[in-house]
């Protein structure tokens, strides 16, 4: 007989396995890896990731760490901009190109029949490589170089060929605790040394989903594909299914779910403390199983005009809220109808925010 996974038990799991049920005390590196990443469009959102699921979480880790190459900032899972283990972005970049690729067909590429695509990309490389200075070249040289070499060009759709068609890493000191900066870039083996992805094809995509898994599991199909930006998925979760890799269970809903063979669901019961999570926490965006912790009218509320997110104010393992910084100090809105007790839980962690902000 399946399995039946309650609500409260993938909520539980959920958060557990996001390190959200308890400040763990490991190497920020280590949390990135079974996060899959850290979403950091916004520049400063993973420092708050980990700040939320690291105790006595120190921003300068990361700074090092970006310094010396072992992580980097690039675009991946949905050409979305991540703050990724360096080796691992070596196979996942590769493993998601035809993210970009499928984006590039839809929006941009219709305004570029009149010159060679190809060309675009062979000048883009060679100004990264011939001209990169070791702080990375910044996307405003970038833009008019390729502006006055293709002027009748929308410039807009040739930064967004090169930006699809390479392997670009964001350089410090954009992405440092407390810096900020235009974009700057180098190509990805130019910044780490070179080297060969790990796994390739398909054994890349498996790679994908049991890391998904294992930081986000027990997941649907939809929440697979959604969070990779990957179509096509179904015959090959069936046949990691079929080699006993994956086991399925029947969510809440009634609907399949899929999970790595061995790893134990949380009890629906256990308590799950008061988290301030980050702008654009993947818990939350881009989930398509993100009714396991937030209503989706609640979730709605967050939502801006301009894509922008705020930080996530999370209530017995609930969306509830949100935070955002408003000179130096932690602003929340409820979202729900709090008790007195909860509510004073919560502005105890925004102090204990605010206290991380200002050291």
């Amino acid at each position: 007989m399946p399995v039946h996974v309650t609500a409260d038990q993938a909520n539980r799991t959920l958060l557990h396995r996001q390190h959200l049920l308890e400040r763990i005390d490991e190497d920020a590196v280590e949390v990135i890896d079974r996060c899959v990443g850290l979403q950091a469009q916004d520049p400063q959102a993973p420092f708050y990731a980990l700040w939320s699921r690291l105790a006595d979480f120190d921003p300068a880790e990361v700074d090092e760490l970006l310094s010396e190459r072992e992580l980097v900032r690039m675009p991946l899972q949905r050409g979305t901009v991540f703050l990724m283990d360096a080796l691992d972005a070596r196979w996942i970049r590769p493993a998601v190109q035809t993210v970009f690729d499928t984006s590039l067909a839809r929006t941009h590429l219709s305004a570029l029949t009149a010159i060679d695509v190809d060309e675009v990309v062979a000048v883009a490389h060679g100004l990264l490589t011939e001209e990169s200075p070791e702080s990375g070249v910044p996307g405003a040289r970038l833009r008019a170089a390729l502006g006055e070499r293709w002027p009748e060009a929308p410039v807009e759709s040739l930064t967004a060929l090169v930006r699809g068609r390479l392997p670009l890493v964001q350089t410090p000191p954009r992405g440092l605790w407390g810096r900020s900066g235009a974009p700057a870039f180098r190509l990805l083996d130019d910044w780490i040394g070179p080297g060969e992805p790990a796994v390739v094809d398909e054994e890349a995509r498996k790679d994908l989903i049991r890391m998904y898994l294992r930081g986000f599991g027990p997941a649907s199909a939809a929440a697979i594909s959604g969070w990779t930006g990957l179509t096509g998925l179904g015959p090959l979760l069936k046949a990691m299914d079929a080699d006993w890799e994956l086991v399925t269970l029947v969510g809440p809903d009634g609907g399949e779910l899929y999970d790595l063979d061995g790893l134990p669901l949380i009890d629906g019961d256990r308590p799950a403390p008061v988290r301030l999570i980050a702008p654009f926490d993947q818990v939350l965006v881009a989930n398509a199983d993100r009714h396991r912790i937030a209503a989706p009218e609640v979730y709605r509320a967050t939502v801006t005009p301009n894509g922008r997110s705020p930080g996530f104010v999370l209530v017995d393992g609930r969306l509830a809220g949100t935070w955002r910084l408003a000179d130096g100090a932690v602003e929340l809105t409820e979202l729900v109808d709090l008790r007195a007790a909860e509510r004073a839980d919560v502005e105890r962690e925004a102090a204990l925010l605010a206290d991380f902000v200002a050291s």
